[in-house]
């Protein structure tokens, strides 16, 4: 894997498994201030405790029905309602129970009948001395909300039992205010049921009063709109039946009369033709129906014999002859009967007619009358019924009223109650406040939260580079390894040829693992030349560069160490050689490459320190002198390690860092700051350097954060390691 151009976002957010056991072994790393945060915590608790007076308990037993007992018919019904078995029903009910009985109506009942509210030691004054402020003190306090805030109703789990609990000081009283309680909360129920039937009866009594008045208002009507519509022998349906009965008559009367009429209609239609046929001679009248009657025929047959006789006698007289003219003179006369007989016959068909028609006229007029009769009736009936419907109506609201209100003044003898006491409270001389086991429990469990927090709080306040997480995590870097903490008391010198001087110590042992890592981060293109540097001072940046060349030089490699930082130079002192001939000298083209590296005890490794510390380190840096320099060295050497100034501190490390392979950063573990880092890794990118990762300086092994992530690295080569530091 390649060393990589660092993204300063690159870092990974959230809570992954390496970061809970980061969290968890920050936890055990403060441990002692868990435990001490819990103990305070605890302690606290208990004092708390331990100085709350003891509180004592007391309960009454109550068996609840929905409904009194029943000793009267099932038909008087009580005010307060009837029984239901619905579970919801059941569950608002004991619920307004307990509400009943925690409310003030109740706790004032035995407030007053205790004197509670001139009870010192109830009201917690006894303690005070002073007799005026203790009097004043009573008068100000709230006795029935202080016993009412002491009432606990504790219903029975599937029964209509309810325990009522009153918590006191004193045991012998709390027994007392319990029973004192459920008489109290008895008494008030009845007392409830007694006013809800008191208001119901002076309700329902004004009521009655107002339905007798308008009772006798509406059969007043009543009786007034019967005398006025003659009601009073003949009832509406009776005459609205002989009113239904004449128009029947009249109907069907009627009837007969126009079919009689359309007869004789037709009758005298018919004269009319038969005398528009013969307008000249009147025996066209013989056709008629009529003309067939007996006295008609014999004054026709008179006619016919006269007729012939004058017939008989013309033939033999003459016109004149007195006989003739007799006869003439009889025929006529009989000839006139005659002709009246007919006419009469006529105007019998047309009076006949007429007097239909005018019979027909008076029926539609009696029928006229009849109808009209009939509908005023039927208007009286409905008013009538309005009437007697509104007076049946009010006589019988009278009488449910009048039933109602006897019912509720036969309940409101009745002293039942649905209240019985099961069990009545006894003292008990059992605390019940404060709970001191569940309150030590709580106060460790609690102080051991508080402990937590702490702990927490303080890794997230603690802002350095401590571990690989941290490196990995929250900078976004590669890991390249961890440097131990050199013990023991050492000379500078002694400290920066550590490995060189203990190859079998773990800090040799991890300086090779980091240079193993550092080649395998390119082992296709391996660097030539590789800047260490940090992100502030006093980081262990030189003695890590000392260190990681020594370790490379007894891979077989060469080595050279360049001493870059031309502000601070110390690579000279570590390996004692002369400073007078470095890298500022041959940039300003004094001296040889040859004369200016100096070699060192350690085989394979070789320095070339600062020289003369030159006004421009930084301009320096980056002339093209200094670039071919560190060609010309690439190519003698196998590595080159540049010891390069702080990134925070000046610009020369990120000059280095463009014109190198790469660059290793060096973090004091403990010590350097993550956001200084980032600034340091901020600047990095910001040229573009490529980043092969960090070391983790100066790690305290035996630290309990470390747990066993360096064991290995602990144990390794630690008993020649001792045995040195004992000889030193």
């Amino acid at each position: 894997m390649d060393g990589t151009v660092f993204d300063p976002a690159g870092g990974t957010s959230g809570l992954t498994p390496a970061g809970l056991m980061l969290r968890v072994r920050a936890l055990w790393r403060r441990k002692w201030v868990v435990l001490g945060v819990a103990a305070v915590v605890a302690v606290l608790g208990a004092v708390y405790t331990l100085r709350q007076p003891k509180v004592f308990s007391a309960s009454t037993s109550l068996i609840i029905d929905v409904m009194a007992p029943r000793f009267l018919d099932g038909e008087v019904k009580e005010v307060m309602g009837e029984e239901r078995g619905n579970y919801w029903f059941n569950k608002e009910y004991y619920a307004t129970q307990s509400e009943i009985i925690t409310s003030r109506a109740v706790a004032g009942r035995v407030v007053d009948k205790l004197g509670l509210s001139t009870d010192a030691a109830f009201l917690g004054l006894a303690g005070v001395s002073d007799e005026k402020a203790r009097v004043q003190a009573m008068q100000g306090a709230d006795a029935v909300g202080l016993l009412q805030s002491r009432i606990r109703v504790i219903p029975a789990k599937d029964s209509r039992v309810m325990n009522i609990a009153v918590d006191d000081v004193d045991a012998a009283r709390a027994a007392l205010l319990a029973n004192e309680v459920a008489a109290a909360y008895m008494a008030e129920n009845l007392a409830l049921k007694l006013r809800m039937t008191e208001d119901a009866r002076s309700w329902l009594e004004g009521r009655l009063e107002d339905l007798e008045s308008q009772s006798k208002v509406s059969e007043l009507a009543v009786y007034d709109f019967k005398k006025d519509a003659d009601m009073l022998s003949t009832s509406l349906e009776s005459r609205m039946s002989i009113v239904s009965d004449r128009i029947n008559s009249y109907n069907l009367n009627l009837t007969e009369v126009s079919a009689r009429i359309a007869g004789l209609q037709a009758r005298v239609e018919a004269i009319q033709k038969l005398r528009k046929a013969s307008p000249d001679d009147e025996t066209w009248a013989e056709a008629l129906p009529g003309a067939k009657d007996g006295p008609i025929q014999d004054l026709k047959k008179s006619y016919t014999e006269v007729r012939v006789a004058c017939a008989e006698l013309s033939e033999r007289y003459l016109p004149e002859h007195p006989k003739l003219l007799e006869c003439q003179g009889k025929l006529a006369v009989i000839q006139a009967d005659f002709l009246k007989s007919l006419r009469n016959v006529v105007r019998s068909a047309e009076t006949e007619l007429a007097e239909a028609e005018a019979q027909r006229k008076n029926l539609v007029k009696l029928l006229d009358e009849a109808k009209a009769e009939a509908f005023l009736v039927n208007k009286k009936s409905i008013e009538y019924d309005r009437l007697k419907r509104e007076s049946d109506n009010n006589q019988r609201l009278y009488e449910l009223v009048l039933k109602r209100l006897k019912d509720i003044e036969l309940s409101g003898l009745l002293r039942t109650s649905n209240v019985r006491v099961l069990d009545l409270a006894r003292p008990v001389f059992v605390p019940v406040k404060p709970n001191v086991k569940r309150n030590l429990l709580v106060g460790l469990v609690m102080g051991l939260l508080a402990g937590v927090g702490v702990a927490l709080l303080l890794d997230l306040l603690e802002n350095s580079v401590a571990t690989q997480t941290d490196i990995e995590e929250r900078l976004g870097l590669a890991f390249l390894g961890v440097m131990p903490r050199i013990e023991g008391n050492r000379a500078p010198k002694d400290r920066d040829l550590f490995v060189h001087r203990e190859p079998k110590s773990s800090v040799a042992e991890c300086c090779r693992a980091i240079r193993t890592n550092l080649l395998f981060m390119s082992p296709d293109t391996p660097f030539k030349t590789l800047v260490v540097t940090s992100s502030g001072p006093q980081e262990g940046k030189s003695t890590t560069a000392i260190s990681l060349g020594v370790a490379m030089a007894q891979s077989g490699n060469r080595v050279l160490l360049l001493d870059t930082d031309m502000r601070r130079p110390r690579l000279h002192r570590a390996f004692g050689v002369p400073n007078e001939l470095g890298i500022s000298s041959l940039v300003v083209g004094e001296g040889s490459l040859d004369a200016a590296v100096k070699s060192t005890e350690v085989p394979g490794l070789f320095v070339l320190p600062c020289g003369p510390l030159p006004p421009n380190p930084a301009e320096l840096l980056h002339t093209r002198a200094f670039t071919e320099l560190l060609k010309t060295v690439a190519g003698k050497f196998d590595r080159v390690l540049l010891d390069s100034p702080p990134l925070n501190a000046v610009a020369d490390a990120a000059v280095l860092a463009t014109q190198s392979d790469g660059v290793v950063l060096v973090l004091k573990a403990g010590k350097t700051n993550r956001e200084a880092a980032r600034r340091a890794l901020r600047s990095l990118a910001d040229v573009q350097a490529r980043m092969y990762g960090a070391i983790l300086n100066d790690v305290d092994l035996r630290a309990p954060r470390y747990g066993d992530t360096y064991l290995a690295y602990g144990q390794y080569g630690a008993e020649e390691t001792k045995d040195r530091v004992a000889q030193s």
